[in-house]
């Protein structure tokens, strides 16, 4: 999977997004540090323990660098930035009764605008499986000669 990267000067209109989701019932927000156990437990039932490792640090970060989506006070999707790597976006995830609801676009959205005001004008999408939507959403472009990138090497799960 290769990384992409996204311009950050020309990200969509974040207003316009947060109204559509807060008009849907859907809170697009930074998480909380007393969230942490939470947002683990929901990437963890939800998605990989890798990636709730991987959030991990996102918590240590003033501000937080990861947001939650949230329906009627239960979590349903997240988006993480400068986690596993300074000014990289992911791991992120909505939850499978909760797709194709823009949750997904939102926590981008709001994930790529929290390292712009970090002082970031280009921001990098690691190890994408969606370009197609990346591309799409926010104009991010494949970085030649970026796979396996930052995730070469990794450790495997014992059997």
């Amino acid at each position: 999977m290769a990384d992409m990267l996204v311009n950050l000067l020309t990200l969509p209109n974040e207003r316009d997004v947060f109204e559509k989701m807060c008009d849907a019932g859907i809170i697009i927000r930074r998480a909380n540090t007393f969230e942490a156990t939470a947002v683990r437990c929901f990437i963890e039932e939800n998605f990989s323990i890798g990636w709730a490792d991987e959030v991990a640090p996102c918590f240590a970060r003033q501000p937080v660098s990861l947001h939650i989506a949230i329906i009627d006070g239960a979590i349903v999707g997240f988006a993480a930035t400068e986690a596993t790597c300074r000014n990289f976006f992911g791991p992120t995830g909505v939850s499978l009764e909760h797709r194709g609801k823009g949750i997904g676009r939102a926590l981008l959205i709001a994930s790529l605008y929290g390292l712009r005001n970090a002082g970031y004008a280009y921001g990098i999408i690691g190890g994408v499986g969606p370009a197609e939507f990346y591309a799409k959403t926010v104009g991010a472009i494949p970085i030649p000669n970026s796979t396996p990138g930052i995730y070469a090497n990794m450790l495997h799960k014992r059997s």
